[in-house]
């Protein structure tokens, strides 16, 4: 019951995974706008029917994706679906395409937002980047303390923009003139109305239906029933963005709306529809901040998205854990550094993104449909031929707009997300290669042989005789059955001295452990000790050989700056110059060594040290 506080309601996962799609009403009737007013005012009449179009592509998705809810309550989406029905390959592309594509949304919607705010306070231009990468840190945040704490944070804005685009719709439509005169001037037309321009217009204001996956990628973060909420979720999202885009289109018409650089068609529409007053600025601010977090669609449908793949091999187990709250950390980290990437690298520019946007979705969500056509066909319950059938049509819709995306946007960014997706799919098959590899030498899955005592050696390096070389030594021989102590003696007067003095203390300690001495002429304590090793494995006397280092854990991480940094070297060389050499470095901490009546004066002491800034002297490392 505890669990289920982390997870969402429908309201809530309304807000936490729904901004991408609800936001795309500020920029996806614009991008229809911008492409038609090639062809003057004759292009423009055309908007309304495209933007139908696009309600009918939303309807069907919204549709499809309730029954892959249905059908896949474990979540994934189009990864789900096409790994149990159109197998590995296709299922890894689909979640390679979505990746790509929630992390563009991730970029896209955190500098569109920059983007509003500077437009407003244009001496903020010159700092678009920190800007941008700012906000991604903030929403980041949100994402870490928690998927339902975030969504909590959300359900304001979300709700407020909703309300004020409901307004302009219902002020414009109720007004016969507009409160505000718009300008109407169009420049030359550099083109006819043709089928190649009503597509290309089709297609960039298909960048209005991405996130609408998101919901059934992340059934699993739903309340219980995870799929009734996921789905009403689903149709609460296609009804409220079918009805702002028509509404938005239908006053676009009513308006004659002719986009300009210097201000959005929306704002245009607020000013038509309200005037330029209190309310028009507040709406431009509402705007603003949701589309900055619109990248919040991204967190929650990626991180589980990637915690499946970790659990079918396909990306490494670290994405498949969950922090408290119920949240995918390494997944929100890791997209959060590519978006970071993404805006560094196109300097917080929208327009550098948006040619790469939306290409990826519709991959998934075609390979969903053609998925779900063959699940249905699979199970043939009752009215499956119905549910194939809306399935079929979806997949049809799909992969012509696909295809659409591709050849209209090829020339200007596709083209890098036809490397991308074969890329991705390239490294997790990799990724899995290299789990099978492993899981068939570990035998996981398999009962073993019984264990078994086997004869071993554990071979401890040292340099000085103190409590930690005690510790190490106690530990070999509980580990082991032979013990030997390495030490490195330098072939110069000095270090040869100092040999016979430690091999004389060692004599006095007498540890029932033998001393080896190994020569080196070159000031470097690794290559003899692993040429020493060596030997001993081609002798093949032992089942195991174990290398023991001992160490000190530092307090804290500045400390280690005090201390040589033997096990380190060590390890690297054993690593790279042996077979078979098992290798333990034994890390004590500090208060170990303090007897337990000093303890208490010693915490004192430290305390008094670290306050009044003192440096500690560096004791002899072993």
């Amino acid at each position: 019951m505890d669990d289920e506080k982390h997870r969402l309601t429908a309201v809530q996962g309304l807000a936490a995974l729904s901004l991408d799609a609800l936001s795309s009403v500020a920029y996806g009737p614009e991008a229809i706008l911008i492409v038609l007013v090639a062809a003057g005012a004759t292009g423009l009449h055309y908007s309304l029917w495209i933007t139908g179009a696009i309600i009918v592509l939303l309807t069907s998705l919204v549709v499809s994706y309730r029954q892959v809810i249905e059908a896949f309550p474990n979540g994934g989406g189009a990864y789900a679906v096409s790994k149990a029905h159109l197998g590995t390959q296709a299922s890894l592309v689909a979640a390679a395409s979505l990746i790509v594509d929630y992390v563009l949304n991730a970029a896209v919607g955190v500098s569109a937002g920059v983007a509003a705010l500077t437009s407003a306070f244009p001496e903020l231009f010159g700092a678009t980047v920190w800007l941008c990468l700012a906000a991604l840190a903030i929403i980041t945040g949100l994402n870490l303390w928690g998927v339902v704490e975030s969504a909590k944070v959300f359900i304001v804005p979300t709700m407020a923009f909703i309300v004020a685009i409901v307004a302009v719709i219902i002020g414009g439509l109720f007004r016969s003139h507009p409160a505000v005169a718009l300008d109407h001037h169009l420049g030359a037309s550099t083109e006819a109305v043709g089928i190649l321009l009503i597509l290309k217009a089709f297609a960039s204001g298909c960048s209005a239906l991405t996130g609408v996956e998101a919901i059934a990628n992340a059934v699993p973060e739903f309340r219980k029933p995870r799929a009734r909420r996921a789905q009403h979720t689903e149709v609460g999202l296609g009804l409220l963005l079918g009805g702002m885009l028509i509404g938005l289109g239908a006053l676009i018409r009513k308006f004659s709306v002719v986009p300009h650089s210097g201000i959005t068609v929306l704002a245009q529409l607020t000013e038509a529809a309200l005037g330029r007053n209190v309310v028009f600025y507040a709406i431009q601010l509402i705007t603003l901040v949701l589309l900055a977090l619109a990248a919040n669609t991204s967190f929650g449908g990626l991180p589980v998205l990637a915690s499946l793949l970790a659990g079918d091999n396909f990306l490494p187990h670290t994405f498949g854990l969950r922090a408290d709250r119920q949240v995918h950390r390494y997944g929100i980290v890791v997209l959060a550094v590519l978006a970071a990437a993404l805006l560094v690298a196109s300097n917080g520019n929208t327009q550098a993104l948006i040619p790469l946007f939306a290409v990826g979705v519709f991959v998934g969500f075609t390979l969903s449909q053609f998925g779900m056509v063959k699940h249905w066909r699979g199970q043939r319950a009752r009215g499956w031929v119905m549910r194939a059938m809306i399935n079929g049509v979806g997949a049809v819709l799909t992969a012509a707009t696909t295809i659409i995306e591709l050849i209209s946007k090829f020339t200007e960014g596709a083209w890098l997300i036809v490397l991308v997706i074969p890329a991705l799919v390239f490294l997790f098959s990799k990724v899995q290669r290299t789990y099978a590899r492993i899981g068939a030498l570990l035998e996981l899955g398999e009962i073993p042989d019984a264990p078994a005592k086997q004869k071993s050696m554990v071979v401890v390096p040292v340099s000085s005789i103190s409590r930690l070389t005690a510790k190490g030594i106690s530990t070999a021989l509980s580990l082991g059955d032979d013990v030997v102590a390495v030490t490195v003696c330098f072939t110069d007067a000095e270090d040869e001295a100092s040999d016979v003095s430690f091999r004389d203390r060692w004599q006095q300690w007498h540890p029932d452990v033998p001393l080896i001495t190994l020569f080196s002429a070159h000031r470097a304590i690794a290559p003899p000790i692993v040429k020493y090793l060596c030997k001993i494995e081609a002798e093949d006397k032992y089942h195991q050989l174990v290398v023991l280092i001992p160490e000190v854990q530092p307090k804290r991480f500045w400390y280690a700056l005090l201390f040589n940094q033997r096990g380190v070297i060590l390890d690297r060389a054993i690593r790279r110059g042996t077979a078979n050499v098992v290798l333990c470095r034994l890390r004590y901490r500090l208060e170990q060594f303090v007897p337990p009546a000093a303890a208490d004066s010693a915490d004192a002491d430290s305390a008094a040290a670290d306050g009044a800034g003192a440096g500690t002297p560096a004791a002899p490392r072993p």
